[in-house]
Formats: C-alpha cells, sequence, structure tokens
C-alpha cells in the first residue's frame, strides 16, 4: 500500500505532496526575493531530512521578465 507523503516549509501555502523522488525540483517565483526566500526555505526543509542540493547542478530560468540584479 502506498502511503501519500507531503513536505511542507516556511507557511502552510508551501507544499510537496506525494514527493517520492526529489532528484529534480521546480520552484516557481514571480520576483527575485521571492525565488531567494523559497530557495531558502527548501535547502533547510531538506537539509532537516538529510537531504543535499548541490549547488553546481541547480538553475535558474528567467521567463518574461528583465533581470534586476
Amino acid at each position: 500500500m502506498k502511503t501519500s507523503t507531503s513536505w511542507r516549509w516556511g507557511t502552510t501555502r508551501m507544499q510537496l505532496d506525494d514527493l517520492d523522488f526529489a532528484d529534480d525540483l521546480a520552484i516557481l517565483s514571480h520576483t527575485q526575493q521571492q525565488m531567494q526566500e523559497n530557495s531558502t526555505g527548501v535547502a533547510a526543509a531538506s537539509s532537516a531530512v538529510s537531504l543535499n542540493i548541490h549547488k553546481e547542478k541547480s538553475k535558474i530560468f528567467r521567463c518574461n521578465t528583465t533581470c534586476n540584479n
């Protein structure tokens, strides 16, 4: 019998449901600040359950936006 798995971080509106494999993850954000907050939250939550995020394999894609750095 398969059990449902979910993972929450930050506020209650951020939740991953039925996480079977964690080798690919897309985090959608509207602002750079949101992206930083979401990335930090995922890193903290994954660290708490002994998952590692490889920074050299991580990518940031921008769609229909300009770089405000």
